[in-house]
């Protein structure tokens, strides 16, 4: 018995990697719909209630649209997607990228989101092992991804998904899954205060915006769930990795200059390196 329960799925490190494999896949199917659903939920919301407001009649389309209705459905040929046609990776690989009613292209990027978060997932599970830090440690990796791909489509950083995710990282303090909670209080803090304080000096002194509010609170959020100690670490790494992609763009002449960049995702990069090699990257600078 004993040597069956150290073979068992969870507590075997290749089988839960695996496992975590196949959830990621699940979870990044639901992501796409996240991604493409929710900034719509919320500009219809936004105009509801501008319209509410300024008491003008409404208009608004008043069919069901949320994240679980209507079901998917073919962008060109509006036909539903049955299941079998849904199996992430594996259906888009069987019906060659091609919706199975029209055979029209379907996008590449339904199958990339599903397979980054399956590929992404599998490292953290690898890394921390079975456990509550694996746990919170995947949960926040999808909702990086998620946060990341809204604000590069939308340049939006959805508070529904931010700001709850925040108090998490301060309840998950309690416990001490990643830090205590006076660093996580004060990486709230500070992360928030540190990008507030540079988009009021960009502002002040050349009249224009730096970045959105949204990449605030969303430094706020990692420090909430690293602690104030990474934050440095966090801000040091995006602002290369984001100096780097956008030089690079540019350069291709695939970015305008006057066009702005999203700063999300870059924070997103670093907040996940900083999840899982902060501690060793800090020791090695420090050192």
């Amino acid at each position: 018995m004993q040597f069956f329960n150290e073979l068992t799925l969870l507590t075997t490190p290749y089988a839960f990697t695996a496992l975590m494999g196949v959830v990621g896949l699940l979870i990044g199917s639901f992501l796409n719909v996240v991604i493409y659903r929710l900034p719509i939920m919320m500009k219809r919301q936004w105009r509801n209630d501008c319209l509410e407001y300024l008491e003008l009649e409404n208009d608004a389309p008043t069919d069901i649209f949320n994240l679980a209705l209507p079901a998917s459905r073919c962008p060109h040929c509006q036909t539903q997607i049955l299941a079998r046609h849904n199996v992430p990776v594996l259906s888009y690989l069987w019906l060659r990228g091609k919706c199975a009613n029209c055979r029209e292209p379907i996008s590449r990027r339904y199958p990339a989101v599903e397979f980054l978060t399956a590929f992404l997932s599998m490292i953290v599970a690898w890394h921390f092992g079975y456990g509550e830090q694996a746990a919170a440690g995947l949960l926040l990796t999808w909702v990086l991804i998620a946060l990341s791909l809204i604000d590069l489509d939308h340049q939006l950083l959805p508070d529904v998904i931010v700001l709850p995710m925040l108090w998490l990282g301060l309840i998950a303090s309690l416990f001490t899954i990643f830090a205590n909670s006076s660093t996580s209080i004060i990486g709230a803090v500070s992360g928030y205060l540190a990008l507030w304080s540079v988009y009021h000096g960009f502002k002040l002194f050349t009249g224009k915006e730096g970045m959105g509010h949204g990449d605030f609170k969303l430094l706020a959020m990692l420090g909430a769930w690293l602690g104030w100690q990474y934050l440095g670490l966090i801000i040091l790494l995006s602002s290369v990795v984001g100096a780097f992609i956008g030089i690079t763009l540019i350069s291709l002449n695939k970015q305008n200059r006057d066009v702005p960049i999203p700063f999300g995702p870059y924070l997103a990069i670093a907040g996940w390196i900083a999840l899982l090699w902060g501690n060793s990257l800090n020791q090695w600078y420090f050192g």
